[in-house]
């Protein structure tokens, strides 16, 4: 398996469907996926990239590929991305939408295991390169979620916080202090903000 990439975190929806990828059993497709042909070739090279976690542009697989003089090759970058349309027809990739206008297409497989229209089994990953897919995507997403609970928290705190402040304020500044509404709120607001502190220094 080559290095993994240092390319951006991946999003929930892009490890979603890269376990979609890793979960999908042999898809039949109506094209050849002959080992030394183009789509083959193309397919093989997409499933390195996604075995590291990551979604190829047409200049990543290429680069990879060819090299990277023919990324320079604008005649060839067409021809290769025409053939990946044809691809994604097939049902052997999908094109994933764009982040920014500007941004290249970038490319997943739909399955690492394809029976192409001469019947033949066409694996393009281990059992065990597809595990440990599994197992990171699942770790990325375990951090996900928990970076998602500690945010939530964090801002449960801090309107708990203000809220209990606010109220002390506005029980300080009555003509007659009320201690039942003063001492509890400033009491929670001590507390919380402790919370909050204590919450930010670990983060």
């Amino acid at each position: 398996m080559f290095k993994a990439l240092s390319h951006k975190v991946l999003s929930q929806s892009e490890i979603k469907f890269l376990q979609e990828t890793c979960a999908a059993d042999f898809k039949s497709v109506r094209v050849r996926l002959k080992e030394g042909e183009y789509q083959y070739d193309l397919a093989k090279t997409i499933a390195s990239f996604m075995l590291e976690q990551h979604f190829p542009d047409v200049k990543d697989i290429i680069k990879r590929l060819y090299g990277e003089e023919k990324v320079n090759d604008i005649r060839f970058v067409r021809k290769i991305q025409t053939i990946l349309k044809k691809m994604e027809k097939s049902g052997i990739i999908q094109i994933l939408p764009k982040e920014k206008p500007w941004d290249l297409q970038r490319y997943a497989l739909l399955s690492f295991k394809f029976q192409d229209i001469d019947k033949n089994d066409v694996i393009l990953a281990s059992d065990q390169q597809i595990k440990q897919v599994k197992e990171e995507t699942y770790r990325i997403l375990t951090r996900h979620l928990k970076s998602k609970n500690k945010i939530e928290l964090l801002i449960l705190t801090l309107i708990v916080v203000c809220v209990s402040y606010f109220s002390s304020a506005l029980a300080l500044i009555q003509p007659v202090i009320n201690s039942l509404i003063f001492i509890p709120s400033f009491s929670i607001a001590v507390v919380f903000s402790i919370l909050l502190g204590k919450t930010l220094s670990k983060w």
